[in-house]
């Protein structure tokens, strides 16, 4: 789910994956630097294998906020991991602020970048949010 701050992509996440949790489906929510830190932790502990498993008891998994810091290497690395583990097996539900044709300003190594968005548009359906910033319109809305 793609598009700028304050239109709605959380929201939207958060709806599909209480519908699925309703419907008896397992769903993780996970903002990306928890996420990332996990993956990290466990990676320098030599558990990401252990990590990445224990997630895959989670039918669908929701990264939120991919797309607003810049990664360093470690952090894409993990993330690659994460993607490359989770394709063809379980779902993966990601936000980002940031297009994939803008993933290259995001991760610093391209070939990994050009893996992970291989992998996770294979079999995606791209949700593009357009709009004005909600929360933006209501804080105007206050100050009126």
């Amino acid at each position: 789910v793609v598009g700028a701050s304050g239109v709605g992509k959380t929201h939207l996440v958060s709806s599909i994956g209480y519908g699925l949790a309703e419907a008896g489906i397992r769903v993780k929510f996970m903002a990306t630097t928890a996420l990332v830190q996990l993956l990290q932790r466990a990676k320098a502990e030599l558990k990401l294998t252990e990590a990445l498993n224990r997630l895959d008891k989670y039918a669908v998994l929701i990264v939120d906020d991919i797309g607003y810091v810049r990664k360093t290497e470690q952090e894409s690395s993990v993330l690659f991991e994460l993607i490359a583990h989770r394709y063809e097996r379980h779902s993966l539900i990601i936000t980002s602020n940031q297009s994939f044709e803008d993933w290259d300003k995001l991760f610093d190594d391209t070939v990994m970048t050009v893996a992970a968005i291989d992998r996770l548009i294979h079999h995606a359906t791209i949700i593009q949010c357009e709009g004005g910033s909600y929360r933006r319109k209501s804080s105007m809305q206050k100050q009126e």
